[in-house]
Parts: C-alpha cells; sequence; structure tokens
C-alpha cells in the first residue's frame, strides 16, 4: 500500500498573481454581455466603429491608432457598460509603457528638410544691372540737357547722325506707398450661406482621427486628419462629429469660429445645425 501523495495533492497551485487577473478587452466584452448590450447597440451609443470594438474585446488595439485614441476609446467603452475607467487605463498604461507623452507642437511625420545650397553672387547680372543703370542715366542726361535747336545744329555740322528714337526716361517712383491687402479673417476663411449649416475642421496644432455624418446619418469622412489639413462639410439641416483628438482641432460654424478649450486626448461627440455656433 502506497502512502505517498495522491495525484489530487499534485495539482499545481491555482495561479492568484497578477498575470490571471482579467484582460482589459474581457473585462470589457463581460460588463457589456452583463448589461445586455450588443456590439451593434454600443457601437451606436459611443460611436466607436464596430471592427474597432471587436479589436479592443479580442485586446488588439492597433486598430484605434495609438495609445491617446486606445485610452480615449477604453475609457468610453467603459462608460457605456457601467465601469469605472480608471482601473483599466491604469492596467492599459501598465501593459503599454505607461501614460503617453503629450503631442508635441511639431508635427509627427514631418519631412526633412532640405536647406537650399548656397551660392556664390551672381557677377553676371550684377554688371548687367550695372550697364542698364549707365545706359539709361546717358540717355536721361541727353534728353534732358540736349534738346535745343543749338545742340542738333552741332551735330549735324559734326556729321553725327541724329537718334530718331527718344531714349526711354525712367519712370518717376511714386512717394505713395503700395496698399497692401488685408489678411482674411477667421469669419471670412469659414464663410458660408445662411440656408445650409457649414462646417469646418483643420488641425493646426497635431493630427486627429475624425468622422462627420449629414442628417440622414450618411458618412461624410471617416479618417486622419494631419496636422496643417482640413476638412469643409456641408448639409441643409446638421452636421454630427466625432474628434479622436479634440485638442488638435479647430472649428468654424457658419462662418464663427468655436472658441471651446477641448483637451489634448479627448474624445468629443458634436453636432452643428443652421442656427449655431452653439453646440446643438
Amino acid at each position: 500500500m502506497s502512502i505517498g501523495n495522491s495525484p489530487e495533492d499534485e495539482r499545481p497551485f491555482e495561479d492568484v498573481s497578477e498575470e490571471a487577473r482579467p484582460s482589459i478587452g474581457r473585462v470589457l466584452k463581460d460588463a457589456r454581455l452583463a448589461a445586455g448590450l450588443t456590439v451593434d447597440e454600443v457601437s451606436a451609443a459611443t460611436r466607436v466603429r464596430i471592427a474597432i470594438l471587436h479589436a479592443i474585446e479580442a485586446d488588439d488595439f492597433a486598430p484605434c491608432g495609438g495609445d491617446v485614441y486606445a485610452r480615449g476609446h477604453i475609457r468610453t467603452l467603459a462608460r457605456a457598460v457601467h465601469l469605472d475607467p480608471a482601473p483599466l487605463l491604469a492596467q492599459y498604461d501598465a501593459e503599454h509603457g505607461g501614460r503617453p507623452a503629450p503631442t508635441p507642437a511639431a508635427p509627427l511625420f514631418e519631412a526633412e528638410r532640405i536647406r537650399p545650397e548656397r551660392r556664390g553672387p551672381n557677377w553676371t547680372a550684377a554688371m548687367v544691372a550695372a550697364i542698364v543703370v549707365v545706359v539709361g542715366f546717358v540717355g536721361f542726361t541727353a534728353f534732358k540737357g540736349g534738346g535745343g535747336d543749338g545742340g542738333a545744329k552741332s551735330q549735324v555740322a559734326e556729321g553725327s547722325t541724329p537718334s530718331t528714337s527718344k531714349p526711354a526716361s525712367p519712370k518717376p517712383k511714386s512717394s505713395k506707398p503700395t496698399d497692401q491687402k488685408p489678411a482674411p479673417s477667421d469669419s471670412a476663411i469659414a464663410a458660408a450661406p445662411q440656408d445650409k449649416v457649414t462646417v469646418q475642421v483643420s488641425a493646426p496644432n497635431g493630427r486627429s482621427w475624425i468622422s462627420a455624418k449629414d442628417h440622414n446619418g450618411r458618412m461624410l469622412f471617416d479618417g486622419l486628419l494631419n496636422k496643417g489639413e482640413s476638412k469643409t462639410f456641408q448639409d441643409s439641416t446638421k452636421i454630427n462629429l466625432i474628434l479622436g483628438d479634440a485638442g488638435a482641432i479647430q472649428l468654424y460654424v457658419n462662418g464663427k469660429k468655436i472658441e471651446d478649450q477641448f483637451q489634448p486626448g479627448a474624445v468629443e461627440r458634436l453636432t452643428y445645425t443652421k442656427g449655431d455656433p452653439q453646440v446643438g
């Protein structure tokens, strides 16, 4: 009779370490199922695309487009399924190298600027310009001082052939400064007809993912807006916007600049109508 340990005693201990805690995607999926919500319902409520929502629930954050957008989607989805987003965001930061730094002022994908080659002075052009000045000065002096009859007769007596064309006199410089056109104002840049709603979205401070729909829910644009780029949307009733990184966006609505102070990395959902610039 064996008195050794039984097979049940030799089973490995249950792993209760931090590695055994459920993943972010699993927590969000379980909370969604517990709330009785489908993927389509969560997508409609949060405006997060279905493909991205499936990827997050599978712990694939690559389709989000970066840590800033991934954190924004996690925060939005957690609130939609009645979870506190703070623990999930802390878990994401711990698994992905910490909280992302603010977007720098310089473009993320700026092409290397090619410095122009330094060249020496163009002596040929300088000599031609000097000759033109001298010829013009001599012609002007001859025209002004040698216009009398005596001068003409002396030239004929000496056998010189009088010129048939008059030397061109230089035009006097106007003392009146040239009027400079004023720079267009913000309202002039975003001017729009009053019978429609017009929204101009620009990215002067960085890049951002944006989505725009008309009043029928038809997608007008869904993609990444790089720094320096802008998009203009127009509809007869309203424009629905989603800004992935609202802090990088500047809005002009119906010819007026929106002065809202959006935070970097914040996801904003906005609706504008013909009577705005107030949020509809």
